[in-house]
């Protein structure tokens, strides 16, 4: 195998962390997340939406949480010990943006060839597709990888109104 080929196919996989958000399985680039927290006390932040009602102390940063549930219409689980705080970094319009996030269960680091990610079927009404960048079969069953950048970009420049049915 050449360096090349084996540049091309580093760059056809894709390392994910996934989570549960209620029964959903979701991943994020693991290059993305920062750390795993254990549940933080919140500080609500008044007027803000259902999105990202409070902020968190990470290491003496101020840092907004957010609920993914709710900006991909995914009910979330009951409280219970398995619940973490995934603290993330994303670009947004070209500046580093720390954002905590709720998961109901963190699983596992997995690599997948990008060839096994699948388009969000226009038929599926459940979640919010322009918020999802594709989805994958796992013997889990779908796993969806969230658009964070899209997601968090559309809270900083305007309070959105996201689907809540069954939360």
């Amino acid at each position: 195998m050449t360096a090349q080929s084996r540049q091309e196919t580093a760059e056809d996989r894709l390392t994910l962390v996934s989570f549960s958000i209620g029964t959903q399985r979701i991943a994020i680039p693991a290059l993305a997340l920062r750390e795993v927290l254990e549940p933080l006390a919140v500080t609500r932040v008044p007027g803000a939406g259902p999105f990202a009602t409070g902020v968190v102390n990470v290491r003496g940063s101020v840092v907004p949480l957010a609920d993914l549930g709710i900006a991909l219409g995914i009910p979330r689980g009951a409280a219970d010990e398995r619940q973490r705080i995934m603290v993330t970094e994303v670009e947004l319009e070209g500046d580093p943006a720390i954002i905590a996030v709720h998961a109901d269960t963190v699983h596992e680091v997995t690599t997948i060839s990008r060839r096994h990610l699948l388009p969000v079927p226009a038929s599926m009404t459940a979640w919010q597709a322009e918020f999802i960048e594709g989805l994958y079969k796992s013997e889990e069953g779908f796993t969806l990888l969230p658009d964070l950048a899209r997601i968090f970009a559309a809270l900083a420049k305007k309070p959105i109104s996201f689907r809540t049915e069954d939360r």
